[in-house]
This record gives C-alpha cells, sequence and structure tokens, in this order.
C-alpha cells in the first residue's frame, strides 16, 4: 500500500489520513480505523511556517504515531516543553479524537505577524484513563477540556516557528486509537496467605503497548515483564505478592525476550533476582509463565530465568504451572447445576459440555426435601448451598453422601419479601461461602469460613447507600463482583477483599469499590469467565439488552460483544474459557453458547444455572 504524508496531518500512515478543512474550526481526527492494530502511523515533523493550528493537529495526531521515543513528536513543543514533557505520563482515553477549538484559519496570518502568543483548548468526551503504572480505569463519561498555549521561537534557521510551549504530561487519545496501539494483558502475584495450603496466582490486568513501546523500545513481551516487574498495580497491591526481590528488573540493555526453537523462554535479570531461594525463584519463574501464557500463538514450554551474571537461577516447565492455577477445582470438566421445576438440584455432567441428559445431585439437595429457588456450588463439586425457594434459608449440603435429610440452614433472613432475601449464593477458591442478605432493615453481606458454622459479616464501606443485589466471588477468592443497586439503577462493581486478623478471629472487608462497566446503567446478571473476566448481562442508557465480556478492571474490547439473545435472565461461565457459556432466557429456556458457535437451546425449564464457583 502506498505511503501518504499529508501536511498538517502530523503523521504518516499506512491506512491513509483524513483530510484538513481549509476554513472553519479544524478538528482532529481519528488516524486509524477502530480495531485495526496491523496500522501502523509514522510522525512527520512540522513544515516551516507552520500556522498554529497545524502545530497542534500535527502534534495529536503525532501522538497517535509509532514514533520512536517521541522525537519527532517532541518537535511540536518549545525548547522548554521539549525537555519536561513526559509521554510515559499515563493516558486520556476519549471517546473520539479530541476536537480543537481556536483561532479560525483564515485568521491564523495576521495573527503569526501580530502576537507572539496565542491557545487552543482540546476538548471531548473522557471515557478512560490509564495511569503511570499502566493500570486501566474505566469513567463515567465526563467533559474533557485542556488548554494548550503556543508561543514563537527561533528555529534552527533563525526564522520564528510557533511551538507548544505547555502541554500535560501523558497521551490524549481516542477510544479507536487507543485500541490500535495498546492491548490488555493479564500479569501475576500471589494471592496473600495460602488457599487450601497452596500459594494462588492472581491475574493483574494492564495495558502494554501493541507493538514496540516508542519510549522503552521493548517489543510486547518484555513490556509485559517488565510491568510484571515493577509490581502490582496500587488496586491490587493490597492483597498480593511479588516473590521477586525488590528492585528485580530485566538485564540492562534487554529489549526483546524471544523463546528458541524449542519454546524455551530465557529471561535475563539483575544481580537483585540472585538473592532468591530456590522455591521462590520456582515462583517467580511461574510468575512469568503465566503471565505471558496470552501474549503469543506458541505456547511457551519452559521459562528459565538468569540471574545477573548470566547464570540459570531456576526454571519451570509449562506442565508444572497447574499447581499455582486459581481455580482449586476438580480434576474433571465442570459440570452446569440447575434448579428443575420441583425445586431439586440436577447436574448435566461435565464431560458431556453441556448436552448431556441432566440427573439428580446426590443427597438431600437432588431429592427435593426442601424445594430450592438457588443454588451455588463449591468449587470442587463435592458441596453445593441452596436458597430455598423463597429465599429464606441457605442450606449447605453434601454432593457425595447419601444423606436423605436435609441439615439445619446456616443463614436465614427476616425480610418480608422473597426479592429483599438471600442472594444466590457463591464459593471462592479458598472454599469458603458468601452470601448476601437483601433485608431493608438489615441488609449483610457474609461469608461462612469453609462453607460451615457462624456467618460472618463482611464490611463493605463504599456501598453508600446501594444495596447488594448479586454477587459472584472470583476464583483467587481476592475479588468479588457486586451488583449494587441505587437510585433505580443496578450496576456492576468490582472490590477487593481484604483479610486482616487472625485465623481464629478473622477482620474480613471488601475495599476500594470500582464500577467495572459504567456506560451499562441497567446490569441484571454477572459471571466470572477465566482468571480476569467476566460475562455481563446489561443495557445501555435508553438501549437493548446485551451480552458481553468485561475484564476485571473495566476494559471492553472489539471481540467483547456475543451473540444477541432473548430476555436472559442469568448467566454462567465456567474458569475454564473453552467451556460453553450457559444462560437463562425467558421463552427459550436454559441455552448454550460455545465458542465459534451460536446460541443453542439446552433445556426448555430450569433456573438458577450455575457452573461451580
Amino acid at each position: 500500500m502506498r505511503m501518504l504524508a499529508l501536511l498538517g496531518c502530523g503523521v504518516v500512515v499506512l491506512a491513509g489520513c483524513g483530510s484538513m478543512p481549509v476554513t472553519g474550526d479544524v478538528k482532529a481526527v481519528d488516524a486509524s480505523q477502530p480495531g485495526d492494530s496491523q496500522v501502523q502511523v509514522y510522525a512527520v515533523a512540522p513544515r516551516e511556517g507552520a500556522v498554529p493550528s497545524e502545530i497542534v493537529d500535527g502534534f495529536l495526531e503525532s501522538m497517535t504515531s509509532d514514533d520512536p521515543a517521541f522525537a519527532t513528536t517532541r518537535k511540536y513543543l518549545s525548547a522548554d516543553a521539549r525537555r519536561t514533557w513526559q509521554p510515559g505520563g499515563g493516558i486520556t482515553v476519549l471517546a473520539q479524537a479530541p476536537n480543537r477549538s481556536g483561532p479560525l484559519l483564515h485568521d491564523e496570518a495576521d495573527r503569526a505577524t501580530r502576537d507572539k502568543a496565542t491557545t487552543y483548548t482540546l476538548t471531548g468526551e473522557k471515557v478512560a484513563a490509564v495511569d503511570a503504572q499502566s493500570s486501566y480505569r474505566p469513567l463515567a463519561p465526563t467533559d474533557y477540556a485542556q488548554t494548550l498555549n503556543l508561543v514563537q521561537e527561533k528555529g534552527p534557521d533563525g526564522k520564528q516557528e510557533w511551538r507548544i510551549d505547555t502541554v500535560p504530561d501523558g497521551l490524549v487519545l481516542g477510544q479507536s486509537d487507543f485500541k490500535r496501539l495498546y492491548r490488555s494483558v493479564n500479569k501475576y502475584y500471589f494471592a496473600t496467605g495460602r488457599t487450601n495450603g497452596r500459594s494462588t496466582l492472581v491475574a493483574d490486568p494492564v495495558y502494554v503497548r501493541n507493538r514496540v513501546d516508542p519510549v522503552t523500545r521493548m517489543d510486547t513481551a518484555t513490556q509485559t515483564v517488565r510491568t510484571l516487574l515493577a509490581g502490582p498495580t496500587n488496586w491490587l497491591r493490597p492483597v498480593v505478592d511479588s516473590r521477586f526481590p525488590t528492585g528485580t528488573a530485566l538485564r540492562k540493555g534487554v529489549i526483546a525476550l524471544p523463546s528458541d526453537d524449542q519454546n524455551v523462554l530465557k529471561v535475563p535479570l539483575n544481580h537483585k533476582a540472585d538473592k532468591a531461594s530456590p522455591g521462590a525463584c520456582r515462583m517467580m519463574a511461574a510468575q512469568v509463565l503465566f503471565t505471558l501464557g496470552d501474549l503469543t500463538s506458541a505456547r511457551v514450554e519452559r521459562v528459565e530465568l538468569e540471574g545477573g551474571k548470566g547464570a540459570q537461577l531456576c526454571a519451570l516447565d509449562a506442565d508444572d504451572a497447574p499447581e499455582f492455577s486459581a481455580d482449586n477445582g476438580s480434576d474433571e470438566a465442570d459440570s452446569q447445576y440447575f434448579i428443575n421445576d420441583k425445586g431439586q438440584v440436577e447436574r448435566i455432567p461435565g464431560a458431556t459440555d453441556g448436552t448431556g441428559t441432566p440427573e439428580p445431585v446426590t443427597g438431600p439437595l437432588g431429592a427435593g426435601v426442601v424445594p430450592m429457588g438457588a443454588v451455588g456450588v463449591a468449587r470442587d463439586e463435592r458441596r453445593a448451598a441452596a436458597i430455598s425457594s423463597h429465599g429464606e434459608h441457605l442450606y449447605v449440603s453434601s454432593l457425595e453422601a447419601e444423606a436423605s435429610e436435609l441439615a439445619d440452614p446456616l443463614v436465614s433472613s427476616e425480610a418480608k419479601k422473597a426479592a429483599d432475601r438471600l442472594s444466590s449464593p457463591s464459593w471462592d477458591g479458598r472454599g469458603d461461602l458468601w452470601v448476601a442478605d437483601r433485608d431493608p432493615a438489615g441488609p449483610r453481606l457474609l461469608r461462612l469460613t469453609g462453607g460451615v458454622g457462624e456467618a460472618q459479616e463482611v464490611r463493605v464501606p463504599g456501598l453508600d447507600g446501594a444495596r447488594i443485589e448479586e454477587l459472584r466471588m472470583s476464583a483467587d477468592g481476592v475479588r468479588i463482583a457486586l451488583l449494587l443497586t441505587k437510585d433505580g439503577r443496578t450496576t456492576l462493581n468490582i472490590g477487593r477483599v481484604e483479610r486482616r486478623g487472625s485465623s481464629v478471629s478473622p477482620e474480613i472487608s471488601v475495599e476500594d469499590l470500582r464500577q467495572a462497566a459504567p456506560q451499562l446503567t441497567d446490569v441484571t446478571a454477572i459471571s466470572w469467565s477465566g482468571r480476569s473476566r467476566l460475562v455481563v448481562v446489561g443495557k445501555e442508557e435508553g438501549g437493548v439488552q446485551q451480552v458481553r465480556y468485561v475484564q476485571a478492571d473495566g476494559s471492553t474490547s472489539a471481540s467483547g460483544s456475543l451473540p444477541g439473545v432473548n430476555q436472559v435472565q442469568s448467566v454462567a461461565a465456567a474458569d475454564d474459557e473453552l467451556l460453553p457459556l450457559m444462560a437463562e432466557t425467558v421463552g427459550d429456556g436454559i441455552v448454550k453458547l460455545s465458542p465459534g458457535d451460536n446460541w443453542q437451546t439446552v433445556l426448555k425449564q430450569g433456573t438458577s444455572l450455575v457452573y461451580p464457583g
């Protein structure tokens, strides 16, 4: 494809560039088509005698380029601004490329000879921000405005040229350019404490450059390892640890981490890594192996960590990685569970991929001793928790013993209405059971250690008057997804589960709630899908119901939308993302969506369909 360079556009692009209007208020244009990650944009320097509007537009376009070290981009700045501007200071993401308002083109010729300074204002709708740690945070759409001051200064040839004198650190990008230039990756850290005697890895999503980073010159894999070594993001930091010794970094000059022909990846580290014990080093290798697992099409079969002098510190094979997995489930494929029209809990065997014949579960829940309305199955599939049909009682029962009698309820709600009683229960990877009592007279979030004994109330300081409608625990046990209702709207929020105190007297709280899908004003169903992703059912303001994937940090991708299905009431996804997505609908009953397929009806009747968790 022929490359084009357009005056005032500030870039050379492989996919063309918007033309520059010659009258009226000029606006910056997106340099790429949404989702086109292969478009490469090359910056060009400002032309001699460029008017202020060209300088502003050229600078904005140059920020969307693959300009090494942003060297060409800095040519739009004054000498002082070139020295102080920090492009790595974060990213402001706008719904569209920023609009530029200021003097009109036909005024600029006179202004250039009359004035020594001028200003332009960048405006738009801010929808997200990425901080200096590469952590993404979605925002409810808000107005964005930023003033750029321009001055005249002497160029190399002695002529006066317009340049931007004050500019905020970081980049300002429209959504389409952001998605083209950056990608979401998960880096991994260990949950504080131990889960069933195991050290469990937790996903910490961040955004890295999709190709070579202009500032560090690192490829995507190397950028990702660099962020891993820098430590967890501030939001996750209170509940996870890194096994890398403080100060560990890539060896100086490392900008690429290629695998060899045996898919072995060697990671050269500085001398700080030499302090790690053999056991800690193996856990460090697990962090790298999981972090790089989704980045390349070829599977990394082995990670080898090298110390400051080049000697191998330790290695970990991919076949040994499952011991660090967070699901703590059974060794077999997860089954699906639901409640039939008689209030009995039934199971669709996991080996059938959702197409098998349902069968009652073993024990009193399958016999229907007490009709149930909701169910949650432990991740090892040995026990289940169920809510009675009118929401007043929570029972826990074995799925292995043939007992015919149901034990006494562990939690009861005193609310007068069924809709104000107990939510559906959820199990985390630690084997703990969670449920919400929605009683207006005393709403509570409750946790039962190991799914037994007396329920402990969990503090949620960020509720601010909202009511918990539903909850889902992550497999790692350090994040909780909550549907919160306030002022007639139900939103999805992710909270951090902090554990303090002793094992005998633990203090549990859900901290720092964050909206994960602020564009959805009415969310009706959620389910975790994999290590750091959720399936969400909801509507935008004035829109229709949609089913889509949302990352735990609230970001979405072009591949996040799922085929439409009518009137979804609940949704269920497995920790294994290759298993089918299931949904309960009005009219079509229980349906499933396998990868690469369309929705198919599984059962005409059934409610509260769940995977273990």
